[in-house]
């Protein structure tokens, strides 16, 4: 019965006893009288009703709702179902609470729940253990106030949270924890904890088992190299032993490359405080690597330089040239003799930007996330035909973490490459009276090593030797506008 069918027989009654109290009230000469004690009496019960529905409501208690006929009873119907299905639900909500406390309290690795001013929520006993937080105490306690590594809270407050940072903590100086941020919700975080202690000293053992047996290679290589050299220079060496003998002088020089990359590698790693500040002309080191370029046997017909700016870089002058050194030379490795390379470094508001940009081979989508892993190749064969290391773009990612910077690779294939060093502002430094931003000057060095390059081509018809002045040439007048 629905809640309209209930008021016909409420209504039928109540006119009913309202005829009934006219007719009493019209034998004793009061009809209306006889109405308004009906109508009274009515309003009484319907009152009544509607405070014993009140009493119910506030109790919140499906098993006292009151037993009411007629519309009333109609309403307390299906209120009594709503509720039901809310403690119904609810229960099941609580259900599924308790089960993921218990889950993520069974977790190995710990859980903080951060609201969006990374304020602790709730935190799993894994969490507690590991982080060294206590109880309820330290809920509604920012977090950075109680891990306070330098490193995570410039994690924390850097809002890239794509990879885990790895910390000691306080608790215990041998302990390393992994941590990583995940946002969800509406700013809400998710902080995962992992104890990491294992995999750093089995890294650690690794690095100090490479950097220990590439040192202990260097006097063999050495030694097998100083006898390569004699027999190569020997006057009366057969003709047929001349070709293994120069193959064998590549490959010894090829793994003393590698090992010269394997300890700067080690020596990288190995080094946890920040670069040195010292103050790097990149101009000049520019200058420097294209002449390196322009030095080999083969390489590309053109190699450009822009200095967008005048601006020095502050860090560790070995290792950046080491970092910038590695691109160049990937670049000229796969960049065909009819390609070009570029060199830029340019500034803004946000910092300092070394690029290397080729028109060379490129490299897959796939492979693009891979490529500072050490060892990785994209292709097995021909990056063993360019005697390459495999390491350079390790070394250059640990160089830059050094310095605060972060490398962003760009590449299609058949079409080319580009590799950015991109540097914090800290790192740049605008020399006294000169203005950082020079809008002219690359169109000036462009021009300028176009020129160079064709005095290079006329001169390579003549000599197999490359034109080293121009280079010169052009960063010479770079350092006089």
């Amino acid at each position: 019965m629905n809640a309209g069918s209930a008021w016909w027989p409420f209504g039928w009654r109540l006119l009913l006893a309202l005829l009934m109290g006219a007719g009493l009230g019209w034998l004793f000469h009061a009809p209306f009288a006889g109405v308004a004690a009906v109508l009274a009496v009515a309003l009484g019960l319907q009152i009544s009703h509607l405070l014993r529905v009140l009493r119910w409501l506030s109790g919140d208690k499906v098993e006292l709702a009151p037993d009411l006929t007629g519309p009333w009873g109609e309403l307390v119907g299906p209120i009594v179902r709503l509720f039901r299905r809310k403690q119904f639900h609810k229960q099941r909500l609580l259900r599924l609470l308790r089960e993921l406390r218990r889950s993520t309290a069974a977790m190995p690795d710990g859980v903080v729940v951060l609201n969006p001013q990374t304020e602790i929520l709730w935190f799993n006993r894994t969490a507690a253990r590991l982080l060294g937080l206590r109880g309820k105490g330290d809920v509604g306690l920012p977090i950075d106030s109680l891990v306070r590594q330098p490193e995570f809270v410039q994690y924390l407050r850097g809002g890239q949270y794509s990879l885990p940072v790895v910390v000691r903590t306080s608790v215990d100086s041998d302990r390393h924890l992994s941590m990583q941020i995940v946002p969800y919700g509406v700013g809400q975080r998710l902080m995962l904890v992992r104890d990491v202690t294992r995999e750093a000293h089995l890294t650690a053992m690794r690095r100090d088992f490479v950097a220990n047996a590439s040192h202990e290679l260097r006097s063999p290589l050495t030694v097998i190299a100083g006898y390569l050299e004699t027999l190569a220079n020997e006057p009366g060496l057969d003709p047929p032993l001349v070709g293994p003998l120069q193959e064998m002088q590549r490959q010894a020089h090829r793994m003393s490359r590698i090992v010269h990359d394997l300890l700067e590698l080690s020596r990288l790693e190995s080094s946890e405080s920040e670069a040195a500040s010292r103050p790097i002309d990149v101009a000049a080191l520019m200058a420097q690597l294209r002449q390196d370029v322009l030095a080999r046997p083969v390489h590309p017909e053109r190699v450009q330089v822009r200095a967008d700016s005048r601006a020095l870089l502050l860090g560790d002058e070995l290792q950046i040239h080491s970092a910038f050194a590695n691109l160049v030379d990937n670049a000229a490795n796969y960049t065909p003799q009819h390609g070009s390379v570029q060199i830029r470094w340019w500034t803004d508001a946000d910092g300092g930007y070394f690029s290397v940009t080729d028109t060379g081979i490129g490299i897959a989508p796939e492979h693009l996330p891979r490529l500072t892993e050490r060892f990785y190749r994209v292709d097995q064969g021909r990056s063993r035909s360019t005697g390459g290391s495999g390491l350079g773009l390790a070394i250059v990612k640990h160089v830059l973490q050094r310095h605060g910077a972060r490398l962003s690779i760009e590449s299609e294939e058949g079409r080319g490459s580009r590799f950015t060093c991109s540097f914090p502002r800290a790192r740049v430094q605008a020399p006294a009276g000169v203005v950082t931003a020079l809008p002219g000057l690359a169109a000036v060095a462009d021009a300028r090593v176009e020129s160079a390059g064709a005095r290079r081509a006329e001169s390579d018809q003549s000599s197999d030797q490359p034109d080293l002045g121009a280079a010169i040439d052009v960063f010479q007048d770079l350092g006089s506008m």
